[in-house]
This record gives structure tokens, sequence and C-alpha cells, in this order.
């Protein structure tokens, strides 16, 4: 079969060029031209309407109050945090990108999904980086119940489609995208082009066929997903994994989920039998002190549906250097910067002589804006040499002007906190619960002084 005719086309505006050049003569972008196949129109009618056919809806407009929506059928994969991270299960057809550092787990984590779906959904693994006694050895290690799980060793594109369409397995992995090639390009395995034409034509199988598609990603030195942006429109879930190799606790985020929460959190402890899932991860980012130590102070997260406790940390010494540094893990650095400055006009503690270190403990990256007032709160402890109760939990958004501005399910996170024992809570006024909270004392504000003051 004759080879597709190749084009070059430009990531940032998308002109086209018959060869390959350095710099875009359309836009004057440098080294954006990606090689990409060139789709010739058939005559008469194009083969995308030809595969709609004998769809008798096809090519008719139809008002949204007439279709009625069809409940998804999810399928469990049988490890709680997974499938909370997924939205309550598999849907078939969905694919689903899953990224992170090599060797932090994503290749353990399906295999144990593969063998706890199998009796209910036939899987088919696919491995581009490994031989298959290479994969039969991990899952020996961790004592896996194996029985009839299906395992191909291919990185051809073409002959891994025509295997699945011979075996039709409700459940595929490819493991990992960057090792397939497809015959129409030219350009090595791993390239942008080859990335996002393989995984085209997966999505196309996945979801003509119902398959439900999981895809390994590799991850670049800054952390995200490898290849070309598109890819993460193509799929339907986009989920990182978090965490350093040496520590025993790795995260799964989902960043992007059209049939779940955006921002969900799962949880797993690597043992010697692979991943396991925490079902009260609190309790592991809770570093309960034997007495209280001042720069420390717990606050409540919102991790896509679940309300999180976690420990923020602050140091604040005295500086050398004519530009004191500013420095987060687990926070964002620039926010840092703003809270100090509020700090300074609207509460009269200056720090600009004093190097600021914040901490979140246990690895968690806290986004939300909720995290301000507690981090306000560390610095002063921390300044002051002073020691917040034990028994405090802290959540709020600072603005500008000084106010305590209000976050989201205020409710449900002063509940966990109860749940774990906390006496009390310094709170935006506008989450002053409604109805008390059995064991708490909740005490709202709404200008920074007087959190404060009540710290």
């Amino acid at each position: 079969m004759a080879k597709a005719k190749s084009l070059y086309s430009c990531s940032a505006c998308g002109a086209q060029s018959p060869k390959w050049a350095g710099q875009c003569g359309d836009c004057g972008a440098w080294n954006t031209l990606v090689e990409t196949v060139a789709v010739a129109a058939a005559a008469g009618r194009s083969r995308r309407f030809d595969s709609y056919a004998g769809d008798k809806g096809a090519g008719r407009v139809r008002l949204l109050n007439e279709i009625e929506p069809d409940d998804v059928q999810r399928v469990t994969v049988g490890v709680d945090e997974f499938d909370r991270v997924l939205g309550g299960g598999l849907v078939p057809g969905s694919v689903i990108l899953i990224g992170g550092d090599p060797g932090i787990g994503k290749s353990t984590l399906l295999l144990q999904a593969m063998v706890q779906l199998q009796a209910s959904l036939p899987a088919l693994y696919v491995t581009g980086e490994e031989s298959l006694q290479q994969v039969s050895m991990r899952a020996h290690r961790l004592g896996l119940p194996l029985g009839d799980e299906r395992l191909l060793s291919e990185t051809s594109l073409e002959m891994i489609l025509e295997v699945a369409v011979r075996e039709r397995p409700g459940l595929m992995i490819i493991d990992s995208i960057q090792t397939l090639f497809t015959d129409q390009l030219q350009s090595a395995p791993g390239s942008v082009a080859q990335v996002r034409e393989c995984a085209a034509q997966l999505v196309r199988f996945a979801k003509q066929s119902q398959t439900a598609l999981f895809l390994v990603g590799h991850v670049t030195k800054e952390g995200t997903l490898a290849g070309p942006r598109v890819l993460e429109h193509m799929v339907d879930t986009v989920l990182y994994f978090e965490g350093e190799r040496g520590e025993r606790y790795r995260v799964v985020r989902a960043i992007k989920n059209r049939f779940g929460a955006v921002n969900e959190l799962g949880v797993f402890a690597m043992t010697d039998k692979g991943l396991k899932a925490v079902t009260n991860p609190s309790a592991i980012f809770l570093s309960r002190h034997t007495e209280p130590v001042p720069g420390s102070v717990v606050m409540v997260t919102l991790e896509g549906t679940r309300p999180l406790l976690v420990e923020v940390q602050a140091l604040v010494d005295e500086s050398q250097l004519s530009n004191p540094r500013r420095v987060t893990l687990g926070l964002e650095a620039n926010r840092l910067a703003m809270l100090l400055a509020v700090l300074h006009r609207h509460a009269g503690v200056a720090c600009f002589d004093q190097d600021v270190f914040a901490n979140v403990v246990g690895g968690v990256r806290v986004t939300e804006t909720g995290a301000d007032l507690a981090v306000l709160l560390a610095v002063i402890s921390s300044l002051r040499n002073q020691p917040l109760a034990q028994d405090l939990v802290v959540f709020g958004e600072v603005g500008l002007a000084g106010e305590i501005r209000p976050v989201s399910s205020g409710q449900e996170r002063l509940q966990e906190a109860a749940k774990h024992g906390f006496k009390r809570a310094i709170v935006p006024s506008a989450n002053a619960p409604k109805h008390t909270v059995k064991g708490m004392q909740v005490i709202p504000v709404s200008r920074l002084d007087e959190a404060l003051a009540a710290g």
C-alpha cells in the first residue's frame, strides 16, 4: 500500500508547507513545523459521511429538549481511590490519558486494574516498552490473581488495531503512546506527528467499538505531558501521577474529566504488593506534634469533592541578602509575595528583611485560594515564635483590601475537621454554619486583623 503524502503544519498558526523549514513563513515562529498526514478529499461523498450512511438520524437537526439523556453505565475498577478519580468507574468508549514521572507506578496501577476488571471487562494490555516476560514478572511479584489476561508486545499501530478488532476487548491499555508508530508517517516513534496520529486513530477505534482505552504518556522535565497539547483535547480524561519515587504515598489527580469532577484526588500507598488505596488521606498528611510548635497550622482544602486536612508550615528567618527569599513548596510563590504585602499594609507586620519559606506537609499541592489565611497565620506564628493551638483549623481567602473572603463547601470542611478531633475553627464570616457543628467552636472573621487576634 502506498504511503500517504506528508505535509508540515505550523503548530502556532496552522499554516502548511510542503517541506520542513526552521521558521514558519506565515507567522514567523521558529521550530513549529511538524509533520502531518495530507488527507485527500474523496470524490463525491467523504468517508466521514459514508460511515454514518446507515444512521437514520444522520444529517437531521434535532432540538435539545427532544433528546433523552441516557444514564452512563459505568464499570467499577475495584480500587476505590481509582474509581473516585475516574468519576465513579470506567465508561465504555472513554479514553483516559495517564501521565507521570518514570517509575512512579503508572504501569503497576493499570496492571492491577486490568486484573481486577478481567471478570467483568476482558482486557488487552499492549506494551511497547517492556517485554511480555517483564510484565509477567511484575504481575507475579505483586502477587496478583492471574487468569485469562491477554498481553501484546507491539509498537506498530496498524498491527495493534488489527489485533484489537480480532480480540474485541472491553478495555485496552497502551503503554505507552510515545512508543507507537504508524506506517503513514516517516518520522520516528515519539515525535509530535507520530504521537498525534496514533492517538487520533486509537481514539477513533475506542469510540466506534465502545472500548475503554488507557493511554500511558511520558512527561517532560517540567512535569507536563510530552507531545502536542492537542493530545489532551482528544481524550476524555487526563490523569496525573504525583509524588516522588522515594516516598511511599502517591497521588493521582484528574486534570480533565468529561465524566466526573475535575481536580478530583486519589491517594495510594506504594507497597511490596503494589499500590493500595488510602481511604483516609487526611490522617497521613497530618503530622501531629507532641507539643505545639511555631509556624505550623492545619487547614482544610478541597480536592475535587473531597475535603482534605493538610498541615501548612512557615519558617521566617532574618535575611542576610539584599533581596530576601520567598520559597514555597506545594503553594504558589507569587501568591505568597502578595500575601506578605497584604500582611504589611493591613496588619502592620513587615517581612521585607526576612526570608520566608512556606511548605505543605506530605508533598500535597494546594492551588486554591482557601489556603491564604492559613499561610499568613503560620507566617505570623513563626515570626513571633508563638505556636498556635493544636486543635485549631483554618481556611479562607485573603483579598488585597485585607478582607477575608468565603470559599466553597465551608460546611463540608468543618465536618471533616470535627471528625478528626479539632475543637476550634477560624473561618470567613460568610462560611459561618447556620447550625452549630458538634464539638467545635467556629470563629467567623471578616478582616485580617480579626483573624490574627483570634489566632
